[in-house]
């Protein structure tokens, strides 16, 4: 029976068994250094340079070990997108292959966001890979079933490991492992993907390559998902449109072990609810031990393995254990160290970052900050919307489509919630460096612009305010919200105004379909007016939106054609270098409805303690409550 992983648990494996320790990193998004670029200041909390003073722990516990990385870590840190937009080099290797390579990675998968710069530059930068990189379910050109597909990757690979059991003899094995990225993916980065790649879903591909990766003498089966556990999966849900297929790949005959990712949560521990099949405490999935490492190199993933001879020549999983290792030590809140010789590896990539982003852009006449952009509105965002706008009047010059009135759908970017409590844009007055502007820009998305009606307007705007919880009158300290959705999806729409009543419940539920013939957007209003229904507008966005992701009606439909593409941080860059000076300003996009007798609680950075009046009018409704046991300050919101 699986167990509960214990540290140090080394070599117990019992006589003509072999012990193999799994090892495994996820969803790392550059976080090579414990460095916060946005800050420029050193972290604690993260980063594969930390990871790797626990990799050489784990691997000094046992005679045996595998060290395998989720997917996700080419974007997500200036470092890493620095490197997107200059390019590599004849003969460069990444900085991301360089340090995994110096750490002894054996194999790994890709994420959803190793797409978001384009097939071209995701293959070469693979290239620098001293390991296998494997995924099934990512097509070139698909057969008539999984196994006549051509895949991006090579669907799996088999390690031939010589093991040592727990007496000194060696045992040569052969571990498979197979690899998944969301099928979203075609969704998310459609401008870059369409007519390149296609995609099946997780279940059908593992039905197919398993059983041939079995077939081809794997021992051991290690599934490398890029997928998150959804315990309370919608019943009918196609598997193309499975986003968190963890729990029924699972299911699947042949897989032995899990490491699974994309959602940013620790598994095992609370993050996931207990069912009859997903047993959090134990770290199993319908009986078979997973990890999901957490986030930016937070957490690193150890799945031990007790293997024994089957009787017909090959070797079975006998027992298991499924643990995490923090970065963070939890007896002391310390981090471990860094290990000096990957510091010194990454140090010229570090370094040619640190200038890039130190150069000047405008200066500030006041602070930007996301501390409160889920409670009222934020100046940050208006200043995107602002660039936004400009760029897609610009492009609609001349065109019919110029007489009708541009709004823009912005939403923020870094608001705590699975970030921690240091996940906060936070720019002081002053000068303002081109770190601040990707702090302020954190996605690789390109502009782009959609036609809508103005029922589509409502129900955007309905999709956006599901990210609140539903708020009681007469309760108190209520949570405000929604923790199925991110904020990230909570888009604002600058060029209106409008009100959102929390005490109606949210009329979708979180994976889009509708859920309540209720609405919370009331007194929506352009030019001072009741939108018409019937009335057209552009709304100036992004391609992750106008793809479709979040599931906001309109948003994929009535696509604008703008001309050469150009990403969202360029237009951003184009409206600040046309001013020496800027004075942010939070345009009254939206306000919360009066909620007689009740109150919510925010979690915030702690950074916003003592600046409520920042949050302008809203701040006469806010309290500060002190930090929690998470490190967030709580905030009292009275409706």
């Amino acid at each position: 029976m699986a167990r509960t992983a214990k540290r140090g648990a080394s070599n117990r494996a019992e006589a003509g068994r072999v012990l193999l320790r799994v090892l495994a990193t996820t969803d790392v998004h550059g976080y090579l250094r414990s460095h916060d670029y946005g800050q420029d200041q050193p972290g604690t909390d993260c980063g594969l340079t930390r990871i790797a003073s626990l990799v050489q722990a784990a691997r000094a516990e046992v005679a045996n070990t595998l060290l395998f990385d989720n997917g996700d870590i080419l974007q997500g840190t200036p470092l890493v997108d620095h490197w997107a937009r200059r390019g590599l080099h004849p003969g460069e290797v990444h900085p991301v292959f360089e340090m995994m390579n110096a750490l002894g990675y054996d194999a790994g998968t890709i994420g959803n966001h190793e797409f978001n710069f384009g097939l071209d530059y995701l293959c070469r930068a693979i290239e620098g890979a001293g390991f296998p990189l494997v995924c099934a379910n990512a097509v070139r050109r698909a057969g008539a079933t999984p196994l006549e597909d051509e895949t991006l990757l090579p669907p799996w690979a088999i390690l031939e490991r010589a093991l040592t059991d727990a007496e000194g003899q060696v045992h040569r094995l052969k571990i498979g492992v197979i690899g998944f990225v969301p099928p979203q993916i075609l969704m998310w980065d459609r401008l870059q993907l369409e007519g390149r790649l296609s995609v099946r879903g997780i279940d059908e591909a593992a039905r197919a390559h398993v059983p041939a990766l079995r077939a081809a003498g794997a021992d051991v089966v290690i599934a490398l998902a890029h997928t998150g556990i959804e315990p309370h999966l919608p019943p009918g849900l196609p598997d193309r449109a499975t986003e968190h297929a963890a729990v029924p790949l699972a299911a699947v005959p042949g897989i032995d072990a899990l490491i699974c990712g994309h959602s940013h949560l620790s598994f095992p521990g609370p993050d996931t609810a207990a069912t009859e099949v997903v047993d959090p405490r134990r770290g199993l999935l319908h009986g078979k031990p997973a990890v999901m490492p957490g986030r930016w190199g937070s957490h690193l993933g150890m799945i031990d393995l007790a293997l024994a001879p089957d009787g017909d020549g090959g070797w079975g999983v006998v027992d298991s254990r499924a643990a995490l290792r923090p970065v963070l030590e939890a007896a002391t809140g310390r981090p471990v160290p860094e290990a000096p010789a990957l510091v010194a590896r990454l140090a010229p990539a570090h370094e040619e970052v640190i200038c890039e982003l130190s150069q000047p852009v405008t200066r500030l006449a006041g602070p930007i900050q996301s501390f409160f952009s889920m409670i009222a509105p934020d100046a940050g965002l208006s200043l995107i919307a602002a660039a936004q706008t400009a760029h897609v009047r610009a492009r609609l010059a001349g065109r019919p489509e110029a007489a009708l009135p541009v709004l823009a759908a912005v939403a923020p970017g870094k608001c705590g919630g699975r970030g921690g409590p240091g996940f906060f844009t936070d720019i002081p007055a002053g000068p303002l460096s081109r770190r601040h502007v990707l702090e302020m820009s954190l996605f690789p998305n390109t502009a782009t612009a959609v036609l809508v009606r103005g029922a589509q307007l409502a129900d955007w705007l309905e999709r956006a305010a599901c990210v609140f919880a539903t708020i009681t009158p007469g309760q108190a300290d209520q949570p405000l919200l929604d923790p199925a959705f991110p904020c990230y999806n909570f888009d604002v729409l600058a060029g209106l105004s409008y009100e959102i009543d929390l005490s109606r419940p949210a009329r979708f539920a979180p994976h889009g379909r509708l859920a309540a013939d209720s609405r919370r957007i009331r007194d929506l209003r352009h030019a001072g007016r009741p939108v018409d229904p019937t009335a057209a507008f552009v709304i100036a966005t992004n391609s992750y939106r106008s793809a479709g992701a979040g599931g906001f009606p309109g948003a994929a439909e009535g696509a604008i054609d703008l001309g050469p593409p150009k990403s969202s941080r360029a237009v951003l860059f184009e409206l600040l270098k046309r001013h020496s000076a800027l004075q942010p300003v939070a345009e009254p996009v939206w306000r919360f409805a009066p909620i007689p007798g009740a109150s919510a609680l925010l979690e915030t950075s702690p950074r916003a303690a003592g600046r409520l009046a920042e949050a302008g009018p809203t701040a006469a409704r806010l309290e500060e409550l002190g930090l929690n046991a998470a490190g967030f300050l709580q905030i009292r919101v009275h409706f």
